[in-house]
């Protein structure tokens, strides 16, 4: 229908404009369309969430005492289960002193060794972190030194390394023992002396 004069200027509809009972139950969609948006607002919420925040948290420890000169470290190898100890999501995996991350991403590893002096020589110990690429060729990424003099000397070695974990099935790590003089790497299954830590810091 054509307007005579100047065709009125388009405003907002609101509440004020509708008188009540003009819009009946028939017309409503009993709140399926508004709860349609918030699932879907959810789900994509949930999706940009995953992979956020610290997903795994683990820790291992040296259950018995080692040849502090030993090199690799391939037994007496427990996951901490201290009372009170809580880790995070599925932990490291281990076979002869070889370790297997869960998932790929970025790794923080922190170790710590405990070196005892069982003689009178004195020498320099150290805890290597060593890691691969390739599941075959493993390189030292950390060197952490300590020396003690005399018996019953200890020391203790701390070092890290962040591992960009990009293949579960060729990035793995170990850890190495040696140094000078007759020692032994402490280790017990009632607390934890040389222990070693992993944290996923987040995606790779």
């Amino acid at each position: 229908m054509p307007f005579i004069g100047n065709k009125p200027s388009a405003v907002p509809l609101t509440s004020a404009d509708i008188a009540d009972g003009i819009i009946t139950s028939a017309k409503i969609v009993d709140g399926t369309i508004v709860n349609a948006d918030i699932n879907a607002s959810a789900a994509i919420v949930n999706s940009k969430l995953t992979g956020v925040g610290i997903t795994m948290v683990d820790q291992w420890r040296l259950a018995a005492n080692l040849d502090g000169n030993a090199g690799d470290i391939t037994a007496n190898l427990e996951r901490n289960d201290t009372s009170g100890y809580g880790g995070i999501g599925t932990g490291m995996t281990q076979s002869s002193g070889i370790f297997t991350f869960p998932s790929t991403g970025i790794y923080l590893i922190r170790a710590i060794g405990s070196h005892y002096m069982n003689s009178g020589a004195s020498g320099d110990q150290y805890f290597r972190i060593a890691v691969t690429t390739n599941n075959s060729t493993y390189t030292a990424v950390t060197n952490a030194h300590a020396s003690g003099y005399g018996t019953a000397a200890h020391s203790v070695n701390v070092s890290e390394f962040i591992f960009d974990v990009t293949s579960t099935t060729n990035c793995k790590v170990k850890f190495q023992t040696g140094g000078g003089g007759s020692t032994i790497l402490r280790g017990t299954t009632d607390a934890s002396e040389t222990h070693v830590t992993f944290i996923r810091l987040g995606d790779t």
